[in-house]
């Protein structure tokens, strides 16, 4: 009996390279893919602001992980990143009553930083939030113990009160607090117009005070001015001269008459008196000197007066309207409208 081999079946062989090559690429992907994750769960990446606290098997390291590349242990560790950079947090407007018995709105802004990333993640579920709270209470509790005027013009010693309070509880978080300054403080309407009127009644008194304070000295300036004045009278001559040229620059219908009258007035008098009280025996013979020189400067007086060549007062009067004129006392002198004693008008 002969026995026929079986043929083989066609491609059979031809398969295993292929499969086996398939295999290879997918234990090679598999391997690849298992080194990727073990290293994206292996390695962190820790920014210069913050600092890495790990916990393993759910208990914290002590050794705070630097800025730059972390490894880790896959499965076992976890990373918890702190920042430490300076935190702003504001703190919402409080309302409260002074010590003087004001109702004021008053907001603050806090500033603090994080010192121990271990104590701000392990005694502390949020730090941040537990600030904020010891804050707003803090503030409310400095208000009652304020009054006003501190809080608007002396703040700053209530704003290292508000530090120091914060500070105590935020040490044992492992939170500095950097500082604290209140931002506002609003009034209610009321107290807003009293303290209005209040600025206004000592601005008016501060404005009386300075304008007594001049008037105070200039009397006494003037008064010092008259003692000098009295002392030299060609000073209030001086005086006289200045007070004319300033009217006279002024473009108004006031009449200023030479002042030269007063002066003639005054020494007719003083003449007639030294005349008076010369004895018969010497007026009808040599005069004394002083007379003399009295009679001599009368003489240049009314000279200077006739050099003038005024108008009369009607011709300058005629120039001024009617509803401008005021009552003009015209002094007279003797000799210049021809009434005195020499004048040609006077009987002998």
């Amino acid at each position: 009996m002969i026995v026929s081999p079986v043929p083989p079946r066609p491609g059979r062989s031809g398969r295993v390279p292929e499969v086996a090559a398939m295999l290879i690429i997918d234990v090679v992907l598999g391997a690849v893919a298992a080194a990727g994750l073990w290293a994206g769960l292996s390695f962190r990446v820790v920014q210069q602001f913050q600092r890495g606290v790990v916990f393993r098997f759910g208990r914290v390291r002590a050794q705070v992980r630097d800025p730059g590349l972390v490894m880790l242990m896959p499965v076992a560790d976890r990373l918890h990143k702190v920042n430490v950079q300076i935190v702003t947090m504001p703190i919402p407007a409080q309302e409260g009553i002074t010590r003087d018995n004001v109702t004021v709105r008053v907001d603050a802004v806090v500033y603090f930083r994080v010192l121990d990333p271990v104590r701000a993640v392990v005694n502390v579920q949020d730090y941040g939030f537990a600030i904020s709270q010891v804050a707003q209470t803090s503030l409310r509790s400095i208000i009652g113990k304020s009054e006003l005027d501190d809080l608007l013009a002396n703040r700053e010693p209530i704003n290292q009160g508000l530090e120091l309070m914060l500070d105590t509880p935020a040490m044992g978080w492992g939170v500095e607090i950097d500082r604290v300054e209140i931002k506002d403080v609003a009034l209610p309407e009321s107290m807003k117009r009293s303290m209005s009127r209040q600025a206004e009644a000592e601005r008016e008194r501060r404005a009386r005070i300075i304008t007594a304070d001049g008037e105070f000295q200039a009397s006494a300036r003037l008064s010092e001015a008259a003692a000098v004045m009295s002392a030299t009278p060609a000073a209030l001559q001086l005086r006289l001269l200045q007070t004319v040229v300033e009217v006279a620059a002024e473009k108004n219908s006031t009449l200023v008459l030479p002042f030269p009258v007063e002066l003639l007035r005054f020494l007719d008098s003083a003449t007639a008196a030294n005349v008076r009280a010369v004895p018969a025996g010497e007026a009808e013979g040599e005069q004394q000197p002083g007379v003399v020189e009295a009679v001599e400067a009368v003489e240049a007086a009314r000279r200077g007066v006739e050099q003038l060549e005024l108008p009369p007062l009607e011709e300058l009067l005629a120039h001024v309207p009617r509803e401008e004129r005021t009552a003009v006392d015209v002094p007279q002198v003797d000799g210049a409208d021809g009434s005195g004693p020499d004048g040609p008008g006077r009987e002998p």
